[in-house]
């Protein structure tokens, strides 16, 4: 039997996960898992688990959602050679099961996935003196928005209600004049949104295409979009976006394993959609594949 450990976010997705639990429980014994459960009552619980439990287990999984993913990831950069680890995606925005191609929501059917799952490599991104990011961190227009827009909207309109939120912000869309340094030179200019990532899904709104994106190459994407100054320039980033194009002057994706963003005044950033607090300077950084991720 598999020593499993597993960390339940109890209010991902609403409780959500009680829907078919005993049946993924009973799964994951005739999958030839022992499991022990955690169950997390606040912010940085699933960090602790990990870090104080995970190396006592074959293999640690999650349940809950990009946020809770993220938790268990900073626990397990503790530990010297993390034990592999699972993810059963149980939330909202899940942009890391849209990645990986997971079910979501769907406790069985997750846990079956990850029954049939292998170990992958997985990068993971360094968040200045303040710890990592699993998939994304970012500032600017686009995050708020990406969080921000009613549950009942996303439910209804899918990601078009991401830019039906963005287009009525459009008028109170601050930019921030930023200095880029990343691997391959320096970008100077106004941006609404910036961000470093490992996703194909970037905060509800860009979908990068797969052939763009490694996950355990060591490498991360820089997206940095720059102040539209108008209405119609909005609309040339949104048809670029959707159209995954990515040709239009104001979307910049490039490619680095480490960028500095320097501002003139603090801004707020968003990590793995939670807060991140406010930085006048921010140092991101790519470690490569120090995590294998079950998919």
């Amino acid at each position: 039997m598999k020593k499993l450990m597993l960390i339940i976010n109890p209010q991902a997705g609403r409780g959500g996960y009680r829907y078919h639990f005993e049946e993924a429980l009973q799964a994951l014994d005739k999958g030839g898992c022992r499991t022990t459960l955690f169950y997390t009552a606040g912010r940085g619980d699933a960090t602790r688990f990990a870090a104080e439990h995970g190396a006592e287990y074959d293999c640690v999984a999650c349940i809950g959602g990009d946020g809770t993913l993220s938790e268990v990831i900073s626990g397990l950069m503790q530990l010297d050679g993390p034990p592999p680890l699972g993810y059963i995606p149980m939330g909202t925005a899940n942009d890391v099961a849209t990645t990986l191609g997971l079910p979501k929501n769907d406790t069985l059917a997750a846990v079956r996935r990850f029954l049939r799952g292998e170990p992958h490599p997985f990068d993971v991104g360094g968040f200045g003196d303040d710890g990592y990011f699993a998939y994304i961190a970012a500032f600017g227009a686009f995050t708020e928005v990406s969080y921000a827009t009613p549950q009942n909207q996303k439910k209804a309109l899918g990601h078009l209600a991401y830019v039906l939120q963005g287009a009525a912000q459009l008028p109170y869309i601050e930019s921030y004049r930023t200095r880029v340094e990343y691997d391959d030179g320096v970008i100077e200019a106004d941006l609404v949104y910036g961000s470093m990532s490992n996703s194909t899904s970037v905060a509800g709104i860009v979908h990068l295409k797969e052939e763009m994106v490694s996950l355990g190459d060591g490498v991360s994407e820089l997206v940095l979009v720059k102040d539209p100054g108008s209405m119609e320039g909005f609309g040339d980033i949104v048809t670029s976006v959707l159209s995954q194009r990515f040709d239009s002057e104001k979307l910049l994706i490039l490619h680095t394993r480490k960028a500095r963003f320097t501002f003139e005044k603090p801004v707020a950033w968003t990590r793995d959609g939670e807060a991140g607090g406010e930085h006048q300077t921010l140092e991101l950084c790519n470690y490569e594949a120090p995590i294998r991720l079950i998919f």
